[in-house]
């Protein structure tokens, strides 16, 4: 009988490893993105897309939000939307960029991601100032860049 318990236990194991290697999230290649604690760069990423540019603003250097986060991630999908229409309504404000980290796996390690959604407030000469992990609504980030000392009314 104790056998059987015994057989049972190690077999509830296995399947447990299993499920956790078949479950962590992988990129495009089929590569398993590791979080593991790395050194924090202070290097500033390239938008992917870029927002409409104000002719007053052009020359100017702009705080910036960058949200990494992944297009399979509920809360990121939650997100999205609001991401665009903060870049739209605010281009004169603070840039907003998305990084999607299951596509550029060194993205996450460059900025020391170790959970989906991250959204990093920078100031205008490119310092982290803030730091948020899950989900931020529109409301929020916006409080926070009032706080922060951006001046958000439009």
């Amino acid at each position: 009988m104790k056998t059987i318990y015994k057989i049972i236990v190690i077999l509830v194991v296995i399947v447990a490893a299993l499920g956790a290697f078949y479950l962590k999230p992988k990129n495009e290649h089929g590569t398993t993105i590791n979080a593991q604690t790395v050194q924090n760069s202070s290097q500033e990423s390239k938008p992917q897309d870029s927002a409409p540019v104000n002719p007053e603003t052009k020359n100017k250097k702009l705080p910036k939000l960058i949200d990494l986060g992944a297009g399979k991630c509920i809360p990121c999908k939650m997100m999205a939307p609001i991401l665009e229409k903060l870049k739209k309504e605010y281009p004169d404000k603070f840039e907003v960029v998305f990084i999607d980290v299951w596509e550029n796996p060194d993205e996450a390690k460059r900025y020391n991601i170790q959970v989906i959604p991250t959204q990093i407030f920078y100031d205008e000469n490119g310092r982290e100032v803030f730091r948020h992990i899950g989900f931020f609504s529109e409301e929020e980030i916006l409080k926070k860049w009032q706080e922060l000392g951006v001046n958000v009314a439009k």
